[in-house]
């Protein structure tokens, strides 16, 4: 045996790195991205601003200024406390490791964000799964049975669901509250696109972490997440985050766009009349076609049913159209594809692409 197989654990060596399909010279409708720029007189001002960051020196452990711009854009209570992260996915693994020792339960419903597992397995905390209806709603008894059983110390709720785009209702997650005996995380990655937040709730109940990120609001690019919890909360995950684990460069980047917000809010805005349309327009083709299914969505894509979905995904794919194929994700999503909300052109460009598609398999 080799020194890596001798060194490197097990379920490290059984496990495939997560693979980021390439998107060269394609319509990129598989990363639940904001397909629209900063308007250019923004990106020019931004880019003046970068010109004079101290790439020399670490960044400053406190960032006020940004975190004055988040509250003002988001509203966060102001007796809450905020964290920064390299994106929610930094957060995510920051939670755990804080909360778990080895073999301490970490529990969602699934289909869900899948690093949640992932960083339940790298710190390793045992992660529990309770399926979603068949419907992809929430089965409430169940998860709350399991919550009784298994003790959790974190229960995270993609509010609303990746990559279903289900929404809870807010009388579920207060239930799943009341029961958990640990730190419940309420993950917005897709707030600007729901239609409400948990945010302002953050504060009325003692184990409540919001988690967030500027990904999907059209800032994917410069990793920026951040959680809102109590004081107490906050005061000991921060312990356990690295130093200077958000550069300058996103800094500046964040603190600019953030006094921009409303730019960012109307392109969700638009976005949101364009997911209604989009999802309109995938059900006229669902319609005569047995075994094809949209379900509603409160995020930025939709997630659909149809027969040969593999197929249907690879012939997507050889005319330049990308989005994600998840029917291997769990056994509900059997047959399923999720494509990101875009522009009325790029939209097109898929709902043409797929009616070929649809028809060259019939």
């Amino acid at each position: 045996m080799s020194a890596l197989q001798n060194t490197v654990r097990a379920d490290v060596q059984a496990t495939q790195a997560y693979v980021v399909a390439n998107a060269t010279g394609m319509v990129k409708l598989d990363a639940m991205e904001n397909p629209h720029e900063l308007p250019l007189a923004l990106r020019e001002e931004l880019a003046e601003r970068l010109k004079h960051a101290a790439l020399n020196r670490y960044p400053e452990p406190q960032m006020p200024a940004l975190e004055s711009a988040l509250r003002q854009a988001f509203d966060i209570p102001e007796d809450a406390a905020v964290l920064f992260g390299n994106g929610s996915d930094e957060l995510i693994d920051i939670v755990i490791r804080t909360c778990c020792m080895p073999g301490d339960v970490v529990l969602s419903p699934v289909p869900t964000f899948v690093m949640y597992a992932v960083s339940s397995q790298w710190a390793h905390a045992r992660f529990v799964g309770v399926d979603f209806n068949a419907d992809l709603s929430l089965n409430l008894p169940a998860l709350l049975q399991a919550i009784d059983a298994h003790k959790p110390k974190v229960v995270f709720l993609a509010y609303p669901n990746n990559p279903t785009g289900v929404a809870m209702r807010k009388a579920d997650i207060e239930a799943v509250i009341q029961a958990a005996p640990g730190l419940v995380v309420v993950d917005e990655a897709y707030e600007a696109f729901a239609d409400e937040s948990f945010m302002p709730d953050v504060l009325k109940h003692p184990n409540v972490l919001v988690l967030r990120t500027l990904s999907k609001l059209g800032l994917a690019g410069i990793r920026l997440g951040y959680a809102v919890a109590s004081k107490d909360w906050i005061s000991q995950i921060d312990k356990v985050r690295p130093p200077y684990n958000v550069n300058i460069l996103t800094r500046i980047a964040a603190e600019f766009a953030l006094r921009h917000h409303g730019v960012l809010d109307d392109q969700a805005a638009r976005l949101r009349e364009n997911r209604a349309k989009l999802s309109a327009a995938l059900k006229r083709l669902a319609a005569p076609r047995k075994g094809m299914e949209v379900f509603d969505s409160h995020a930025n894509f939709l997630l659909f049913r149809v027969p040969q979905a593999q197929q249907v995904f690879e012939l997507l794919k050889n005319e330049g159209i990308l989005i994600k194929y998840v029917g291997k994700m769990h056994p509900l999503l059997q047959d399923c594809l999720r494509v990101t909300v875009s522009t009325d052109a790029e939209n097109q460009s898929f709902l043409t692409a797929l009616e070929v598609a649809l028809n060259q398999l019939s």
